[in-house]
């Protein structure tokens, strides 16, 4: 199975959601959409959403991490959500949430970056 990534953008927040595998064939190729959406639309954080995604390699991480940093660089916030039990092993393995924040699912991911439908204050 190869992997499908759809990019969306609500208000200042990129949202990739990943539905595949994401292995060093696919890394590579992400990795240049990612960048050119980020470029391109003007936002400023990103929310990805994992909940499809069956398998990622290291090389998935690097892409996961890179994105981060670049993110962090210009000061602004990436999220990961709704994560399959599958990649979240792997995500606990290397780390990863010592870094990345977590949550439940994009609406929550949506609300703590301040993009809610209805924020409550």
């Amino acid at each position: 199975m190869s992997l499908q990534v759809n990019f969306a953008v609500r208000e200042n927040v990129l949202l990739v959601r990943l539905n595949g595998e994401l292995d060093h064939h696919e890394a590579t190729t992400l990795r240049e959409a990612w960048q050119k959406e980020l470029a391109n639309n003007g936002v400023e954080h990103v929310i990805v959403n994992l909940q499809k995604l069956s398998f990622m390699d290291s090389s998935g991480l690097g892409v996961m991490l890179g994105r981060y940093k670049e993110v962090q660089a210009k000061g602004h916030e990436m999220v990961l959500c709704s994560i399959s039990p599958e990649v979240r092993r792997l995500f606990d393995m290397s780390g990863m949430f010592k870094i990345m924040k977590l949550v439940d699912d994009e609406a929550s991911a949506l609300e703590m970056l301040g993009v809610a439908s209805c924020e409550m204050k």
